[in-house]
């Protein structure tokens, strides 16, 4: 009944992100030439998403919002991309935060928000890496194009996309859109009405597909991480963080699970380093499914974009032994920092996932 459950509450996001589709598009061409222009500054993009991910604390929820955005028209792949980067940064505020339990016990304290920061940390040099030469060659967005052509969905023509996911989610979507319309409001009203509720559907359904995904398989979770513990994590830890990423459809919950196991001890941050990457490319899977609802090719495009800059990242700062742990030698850097002055922590918070992102947004727009 659980797994039925699931997949009711997986049917009703993509019904959310139609309608978040109907929505910009009862808004009108001005609200769309309005959002283009806030983020047609790479930076201001990159902050965007940023601080919409803190606000909604779900990378889930912002990066389906993307999607929807850019499988409607609204926002082109490449000033989308700049906004997955910072749905990137955004989401690892969640691992920061569960660390802070330990705060008034200072070795747990210095391992549980070193393990919770070695996440920042590797996002952040990726997206100071890839965002500028995205930026130069746009290697990612052309990767995404050519796979997106193979799988027969077309970015270049710009052509809608039909699929069997669409049509499924197309009648409720359409009985909603012509309820919310009968009602007789003014266009822009109905339109943010219909986002509203397209909106409350995505947050809802991946609030609670993430619940009963972990009451299923959380048990099974804790003795995965315990086995890896012996075997030194790897690329075992990142395809198990991977796995259990895509099941809960939450990298929160898999950080969740780590940082506590790191913050007791049991679990060192080498070991639960890998696992972090891991659950960094699992949690890409919900764009990919939003993708599936949407009109335009562009939307996979931009889904597929964030899988290869999260693949990309793995790629290129794992393998290499002497750059590997670079991130966790920043985090750990950065948390004996925290133990010997609190107050230090609310400063890196605050700084980095709301002050900086704010600020940018005003100054770069």
């Amino acid at each position: 009944m659980r797994t039925a459950l699931v997949l009711a509450l997986l049917y009703l996001f993509l019904v959310g992100v139609s309608l978040l589709e109907s929505g910009i598009k009862h808004l009108g061409a001005g609200f769309q030439e309005g959002l283009l222009e806030s983020v047609t500054n790479p930076l201001a993009g990159l902050f965007a998403g940023v601080l919409a991910t803190v606000l909604v604390q779900s990378s889930s929820v912002s990066t389906a919002t993307i999607v929807g955005l850019v499988g409607s028209g609204t926002l082109t792949v490449e000033a989308a991309i700049p906004m997955i980067m910072g749905a990137n940064i955004g989401t690892t505020i969640t691992n920061t935060l569960a660390s802070l339990g330990s705060i008034r016990r200072s070795d747990e304290f210095r391992r549980a928000f070193a393990g919770a920061t070695m996440h920042d940390f590797f996002n952040l040099i990726a997206v100071a890496l890839f965002l500028p030469l995205e930026l130069v060659t746009g290697f990612l967005s052309r990767s995404a194009e050519a796979i997106a052509d193979l799988l027969g969905r077309s970015s270049v023509t710009g052509a809608e996309a039909s699929s069997p996911v669409k049509e499924a989610v197309k009648l409720p979507s359409e009985a909603i859109v012509s309820a919310i319309d009968g009602i007789g409001l003014a266009t822009a009203v109905a339109g943010v009405v219909i986002l509203t509720v397209g909106l409350g559907f995505i947050f809802l359904a991946l609030t609670y597909i993430t619940r009963n995904m972990r009451q299923l398989i959380a048990g099974r979770i804790e003795r995965t991480m315990n086995r890896l513990i012996g075997k030194g994590g790897g690329f075992a830890g990142i395809v198990i963080g991977m796995l259990v990423t895509i099941a809960v459809q939450s990298s929160s919950i898999t950080t969740s699970i780590l940082v506590p196991m790191v913050a007791a001890g049991v679990l060192t941050l080498p070991n639960a380093y890998p696992v972090t990457l891991g659950a960094n490319v699992g949690t890409t899977v919900t764009a990919l499914l939003a993708s599936l609802a949407v009109e335009l090719p562009a939307g996979l495009v931009i889904a597929l974009v964030h899988t290869l800059f999260n693949v990309a990242g793995i790629a290129l700062l794992y393998p290499l032994p002497g750059v590997r742990l670079i991130p966790v030698r920043l985090a750990e850097g950065l948390a004996e920092m925290a133990v010997r002055n609190r107050s230090m922590v609310v400063a890196y918070v605050l700084g980095t996932f709301v002050l900086v992102p704010m600020a940018g947004i005003v100054i770069l727009r």
